[in-house]
Parts: structure tokens; sequence; C-alpha cells
């Protein structure tokens, strides 16, 4: 069914309480795991349809934040979905509790039974109202970001639309562009900091009604982090300080010398090549036609996936003044359908939506077809893993997308890569360090924020630009308001996803069958463990980003 054409009804979730009850008593009145399990398949039934209503409404509402039904409909379940989850964690506790967990256990796998353990441990019906608030505090700061109204070459612009500007080949547009974008958070920067400190404050109030020192253990358990925990994080960005930020620096001094310049200043981090970056020539039309070519060529399940997601219109890329900024794939299982949303603007990163939110989606289609709904429940670094690393398998296509430039692309691409990483963990360390100390004031995080770039990112130059100077970057990322402790996944990802890239110039169809692999594994093993099944190096291994980073030099050279 094509995405225009699904229907939306509100869930009635008072209705839906009954129907919960209702599955409970019979799930308890089971005379044994059989009969459960035939319980726990209605369970599906009844979440798959309420997730499903809830995934239409949010993505109508972020397509246009304006819109007065989808924006009711997204206070709406803002308010009911806390109440939502603690009655699901109501019937996921007499799973666990059950006589006949052992038969359940076989049938779902010790992952979910693992993460229901990680799910009770971080709910309880007392942190409704706390709940509810974060929801308005992180809405309220997407709103804001969304409604951002930047006059610049003689049209108004969101956030999303100025990206063009801010990595254009003439040095004197970015830092325009840039003092326009700055403009927009020094005049929004008392209200951004006014809420990340009730963030900062109510999620540690939830933290305590848990019996929790702080938040960084309440939002581990949220995170599902099944499988390693603080210490190893903490051991794993200190590997990439030691190992890869000086690989990093390498690759920005080197940018440095193919841009002519003695100094990188921040305006120049986007920006690769003296002429500026290669952009892709089509429209945006085009661009996803020469993705449909490409994954038709890819392997026989991309081919299936691609032609499902273009001919059930379950993409919305185009570029509006009220619509959310960034991107995301989602997912309803109603239908067995992706949904890729995103902000085309005529950069590089149009193709990188196409690789990295359909490596995404396509794994969200393969294990939608497994009965078992728990399989689905991928942890994010494991996720992160199948969108980085599709992005590496498609670059043999790059000419589809840049012509003459895709090696140009590719090169550009691998770059910024691996210098991701080293940001991806000061992310991570920041919040870290905020949900440790929750009493910090605003001058205090952004002074924390400024001592992490000189570890992450010492070449950093925000000479000029108050907002930067003062350590106002972090406000840009809406990981660190809406979704607290999601990041690090993505340099875990990264580090694998680097491997495929070693492993695929090696061997194509090598890396290509454990890739699949991983993807149809889904969540039906542990992260570290899935890894060692398909041949990649955990990133909490001793020695890992000394490995990568030996591997990766000769591309340097």
């Amino acid at each position: 069914m094509k995405f225009k054409e699904m229907p939306y009804e509100r869930v009635d979730f008072e209705q839906v309480e009954k129907d919960m009850r209702a599955l409970m008593e019979e799930f308890d009145s089971a005379a044994d795991g059989k009969e459960q399990f035939a319980v726990h398949e209605k369970y599906y039934e009844l979440t798959d349809r309420v997730r499903t209503q809830m995934t239409i409404a949010k993505i109508r509402y972020d397509g246009d934040t304006a819109d007065e039904f989808y924006s009711r409909e997204n206070d709406y379940y803002n308010e009911k979905k806390p109440i939502y989850c603690n009655l699901v964690l109501e019937y996921e506790k007499r799973l666990s509790a059950s006589p006949f967990r052992d038969f359940l256990e076989e049938k779902i796998g010790p992952v979910a039974f693992k993460n229901l353990d990680l799910a009770r441990r971080s709910m309880d019906e007392k942190l409704i109202p706390l709940m509810q608030e974060a929801n308005a505090l992180a809405t309220e700061y997407s709103k804001l970001i969304a409604g951002a109204r930047i006059d610049f070459d003689g049209r108004e612009l969101n956030l999303s639309l100025l990206r063009p500007y801010l990595v254009h080949s003439d040095r004197n547009i970015r830092a325009e562009a840039y003092r326009k974008q700055s403009e927009f958070f020094t005049a929004n920067g008392d209200r951004l900091d006014e809420i990340y400190d009730s963030l900062v404050k109510n999620r540690t109030a939830q933290a305590k009604m848990m019996g929790y020192e702080n938040y960084l253990e309440l939002g581990y358990l949220r995170m599902q982090r099944n499988c390693y925990g603080p210490g190893d994080v903490e051991a794993f960005r200190r590997q990439v300080k030691e190992d890869f930020v000086p690989f990093a620096e390498k690759l920005h001094d080197r940018r440095r010398e193919r841009l002519g310049l003695e100094k990188l200043s921040y305006m120049d981090e986007g920006v690769y090549y003296p002429g500026g970056n290669p952009a892709p020539w089509g429209t945006p039309q085009e661009i996803l036609a020469a993705g449909q070519k490409m994954y038709g060529e890819l392997s026989p399940e991309t081919r299936e996936f691609y032609d499902f997601m273009m001919e059930n219109e379950l993409f919305d890329v185009f570029g509006r003044k009220s619509k959310r900024a960034g991107g995301y794939m989602t997912y309803m299982p109603v239908y067995n359908s992706p949904f890729v949303f995103a902000n085309f603007n005529g950069t590089s990163g149009d193709v990188d939506v196409i690789t990295h939110e359909c490596g995404h989606a396509f794994q969200g289609y393969l294990s939608g077809k497994d009965p078992i709904r728990e399989h689905s429940d991928i942890t994010m670094e494991t996720a992160e893993i199948h969108s980085m690393s599709m992005e590496f398998f498609a670059c043999q296509w790059m000419p589809l997308f840049f012509g003459e430039e895709a090696g140009k692309y590719t090169r550009m691409h691998l770059e910024d890569s691996a210098i991701f990483i080293p940001y991806g963990c000061m992310v991570d360390e920041f919040q870290h360090i905020v949900y440790e100390n929750p009493d910090m004031t605003p001058s205090e995080r952004h002074g924390a924020w400024l001592a992490l770039e000189k570890e992450y990112r010492p070449h950093r130059d925000y000479s000029g630009n108050e907002f930067f100077e003062k350590g106002g970057f972090w406000q840009k990322q809406q990981h660190i308001y809406v979704s607290p402790f999601y990041y690090i996944e993505y340099s875990l990802a990264q580090t694998c996803a680097l491997q495929y890239k070693v492993w695929m110039d090696e061997d194509f169809q090598g890396a290509w069958e454990s890739y699949l692999k991983l993807c149809r594994l889904s969540a039906s093993d542990f992260f570290t463990n899935m890894l060692d099944q398909v041949g990649l190096m955990s990133p909490f291994r001793p020695g890992c980003m000394k490995n990568i980073v030996e591997k990766l030099e000769k591309y340097v050279k």
C-alpha cells in the first residue's frame, strides 16, 4: 500500500488497555508454554496496530510541523505514550515471570528476555508525569529547530536548506551562511539552554525515583545496552583518543593542504576540495531512480527491497519550510513497510540518504519477515552498522550519482567517515559529564564541550564566531536533546563499517555475505556475539582501533 493511502485513525488507548488486560488474563490462565505463545502472537498483532498508527501520525507531523491536525496528534501521543509503555511493561513482566519461560525463551530467544529485564528496571508507572514532561520539552526543541527562518540568497530557508551554503566552494559565502546560522542559535540560545537544563533535571529526577544515583544507569538501560556498559564505552573512547585521533588529525591536515589553507577554520570543516564538494548531478527524482538501478544490481535482496519502497512511495525526501530537520528510517509493521524521511538539499548528503537510511530500511525490510517481533528489536550500535556499511557497499555505483566526480566523492566519504569517530565519542563523553553532574550551569556545560574539543578535535578553530567560541556547537546536535546517550553507537558502528570497507576491497562478495548474515541475525543474538559470528572485530577489544588505523593508512598514503 502506498504511504499516502494508508488510513490513519487515532489510537484509542482506553480500548487498547482493555484489549491488553484481556490478553494478560488469557496469558495467566494458559495451561502451558504453547498456549502462552499463542497469546503472545495476539500481543504482536495488537502492538503492531498501535505502533503502525503512531508511526503514520509521526511521519505526517514531521513532514509538516505546522499541520494543525497532526500537531494535535503528536501532542496526544506525547501524553499517552508513557502510559502505553507502562501497560506494555506490565504485560512483559508476565512474560518474564512465566512458569513456562524455558519454552518461551526457546521460541523468542535469550536476548529478548534480557531486554525485558532492562525494560523492567527502566520504567515504572510513577515516572509517567515526568516522561510526559520530557516528551513535551523534546518536542519544543524539535519545533524550535524546525521553525528556523533564515533569509539568505534572496530566499527564506530552514536549517536543512541552508546546508548547501555552509559547504559552498566560495569561502565568503560559507562565512556568511555560518553567520546567519549562528545568529539563529544565538537568538535562541537562552531558551535552548533552558530546555536542556529542564531535560537534564527531569531525567535525573526519573533516575532518582527509580533508585539510581543519576541518569547514566537509567539511560543505558533505556538504550538496551544488554552486553556492555559505561566501562566498556570509556575504554573504547580511550582507544579513540590514543590511537585514532592522531590519524584523524592527519586527515584534517591533508584536507587543509588540499584546500591551500594555512589553518582550517570552522567554516572549512565540511569542505574537501578547492572547487567545492562533489554534488549529485540529478534532481531528487533522478537520485531516487539511480538508487533503484544501484540496488537492482547490488543483489536480488536489495532489488526486491528498493522496488517495494519505490512502488509504495515510502520516501519523503523533499525539503520544505515547515518540515522537521534531519532524517531517519522508521517502520510500519502492519504493512511490513520501512519509511525513509529526509531533507534533500542538493548536496552529497542527498546520496547518503539513499545509502545510509536505505541501509536501515533494507535491514528492517528483511527482519520484518521474521514472525518473532523481538528479533527486530535491534540495539542502535547494530542498526548503525547496517546503515554505515551500506554506504561503503554502494561506492562502486557512485558514478550514477556523481558522474566523473565519483572518485572525489568516494575519497571524501572515506575521510568523512573516519573523522566522524572522534566527534561521535565527544558527543557521548559530553553526555556522560552532563548527567553525572546534573547541577552544572549552562555556562559550565558549554565549557565542558570546549574542553572535549581540545581532546577530540584539537585542530578546530572557532575564531570570529561567538556562538561556537562559547561552546555552543552541541546545541545543533538533536540527539543530545531528544535521544540521550544515543550517539556512541555511530562511532562503534563506523568502526565496524570501516572493517567492511577494508574487507570488500579485498573480497567484495565475502564481505557482502557477511553483511547479509548480520542483517538477518537482527536482534536474535547479542551485539558482541554477532560480530564474532560474521567475522568482525569488536570495537571493545583492546587494540581494535590501532589495528584499523594500520589498515587505513594505505588509503591516506
